[in-house]
């Protein structure tokens, strides 16, 4: 397919439809879908597209959405989803039933603000209050990225050694509702990236058993010990998935992180999402003026790549963790990620920043002075606030 206008949400749509399209050989596809802003564009694409062998079903609830797109899975079924906010937050108690119950299931979210008080903008608190659902989490930068990363979901997600459900989120409205120029593969393309899904149904009903029985503490141990080595395996998995997209369709995915000018860098600032767009032009302007900074923007967000982090940010020695999303008492969650990635590393001075919360605007300015910020501090401190306005409502 040629290059295409297109908005995130349509560029989500297709991706997911031609996806579920690709699995026409095998046992088909299925969504389950219920709408809620800024998502809900996606799912009326989906209903809309005639697959040979798929159904999208509207149903009462994102529970419900979450819920039907378990039973495909069980049976062999390519099931996909999307939502947002307040609608995850429903879902969650099926998004922990698939993820434990090894489904690989790929949901779009588009990040938007928790309510209430209710907000249509973007956060990224609703997906990350998932982070320990036993999903994989991908972060995107731009339209494109959507596009590549909900296929590189799908290849990841249904490896046999995987077999974990994936999220691939992006940010509302600047991503889902905007249009830029993107590269989407044609079907031959997806079909040739994603083979049929092979893996053996689970539900059959001429050998029905049981799914979900109780067990002894022993045995949840064991399994939540397998879940922790499966995602030790998805780093080598992801980039064997990142190499055969190289093959099919002739361009290299960012990966699980990605550096811009890290070469010599000193000064380095970790974003994700649209906001590392924003970073990397900031970055340019004073690499002009001769300041050695840089940036790192992470993808793979679950598991966490602590060891490519770590690399990444080897000559850093003042690091700064941009976050849009907030944990009430601790700070900003990527920021709380890399205390943890870097805690050998006492020589670098590692401070969190919030803004962007609940979509306000995160301009050039506003990096600047995160910038300025951190160039002048003699020591980490709390996670600080850096927004254009903020007004306290109690």
């Amino acid at each position: 397919m040629p290059r295409k206008l297109c908005t995130g949400n349509y560029v989500a749509g297709y991706t997911l439809a031609s996806a579920g399209e690709a699995n026409r050989l095998a046992r088909g596809c299925v969504a389950g879908g219920y709408p809620i802003t800024p998502q809900t564009e996606i799912m009326e694409y989906l209903r809309g597209y005639h697959f040979t062998k798929g159904i999208v079903q509207a149903v009462e609830s994102e529970h419900s959405a979450m819920a039907m797109c378990i039973g495909a899975s069980m049976a062999g079924a390519r099931a996909f989803t999307a939502s947002s906010s307040n609608g995850l937050a429903y879902m969650t108690e099926n998004v922990f039933m698939a993820g434990y119950c090894r489904l690989p299931i790929v949901m779009v979210a588009v990040n938007r603000a928790l309510g209430p008080p209710w907000n249509i903008w973007v956060d990224q608190g609703d997906t990350l209050a998932l982070r320990d659902a036993a999903w994989l989490h991908f972060y995107c930068e731009s339209h494109q990225e959507v596009a590549d990363t909900i296929l590189l979901a799908f290849r990841v997600s249904e490896h046999s050694d995987i077999l974990l459900p994936s999220i691939v989120a992006y940010d509302g409205f600047i991503i889902s509702h905007t249009s830029t120029g993107v590269d989407l593969p044609d079907q031959e393309k997806i079909d040739r990236f994603l083979p049929p899904y092979q893996a053996h149904p689970r539900l059959n009903h001429e050998r029905p058993h049981m799914v979900g029985a109780m067990v002894t503490p022993e045995d949840t141990a064991a399994h939540r010990l397998e879940l922790a080595e499966t995602m030790e395996r998805v780093p080598r998995v992801f980039e064997q998935a990142r190499e055969e997209f190289q093959t099919v369709c002739g361009r290299v995915p960012d990966g699980a992180v990605t550096g811009y000018r890290l070469e010599d860098a000193e000064t380095v600032l970790v974003a994700s999402n649209s906001i590392a767009s924003t970073v990397r032009g900031v970055v340019d302007e004073r690499r002009e003026r001769g300041e050695k900074v840089g940036l790192l923007k992470i993808k793979l967000f679950r598991p966490f790549p602590r060891a490519q982090i770590r690399k990444a940010l080897e000559r850093a020695r003042r690091v700064g963790v941009i976050d849009r999303n907030i944990s009430p008492g601790s700070g900003g969650i990527f920021w709380l990620e890399l205390c943890g990635a870097l805690m050998a590393r006492p020589d670098i001075l590692l401070q969190g920043y919030l803004t962007g919360l609940g979509g306000g605007d995160v301009t050039p300015p506003i990096i600047e002075g995160i910038l300025e910020d951190l160039k002048q501090r003699t020591a980490p401190g709390e996670p600080a606030f850096k927004v254009q306005a903020y007004a306290k409502m109690y």
